[in-house]
Formats: structure tokens, C-alpha cells, sequence
């Protein structure tokens, strides 16, 4: 028994175009990258304390 035939829909034409966005990709980048610079905490450096900065208990 062959299967039934499906009804082809027609494709439109054309897509419509994406919208042009105001920003570009360049300042889109820069605007992540100083987010990501300003929102990362800073690298875990030891902290000095006061036996390592020469400080005698004495």
C-alpha cells in the first residue's frame, strides 16, 4: 500500500532580513569585555601578614 502524499506548502520567497541593530559587534565585544574585567574578582595574590613583613612580635 503506498503512503499518501503529503500536500507541498509553498515557501515564501525571501525571508525577511534581520533587523540592523544600533550597536556594533565591535563595541558589543568591548562592552562584554569590560564587564567581565570590572565583575571578575582579582587573582588570589597572598596576602602579606605581619610576621612575613619583618614585623617582630617582640
Amino acid at each position: 500500500m503506498p503512503a499518501p502524499e503529503r500536500e507541498v506548502q509553498p515557501q515564501s520567497p525571501q525571508a525577511d532580513p534581520p533587523p540592523v541593530s544600533a550597536v556594533s559587534m565591535k563595541d558589543l565585544l568591548a562592552s562584554c569585555a569590560a564587564a567581565t574585567a570590572v565583575s571578575t574578582p582579582p587573582r588570589g595574590e597572598p596576602e602579606d601578614t605581619e610576621d612575613e613583613q619583618g614585623l617582630d612580635a617582640a
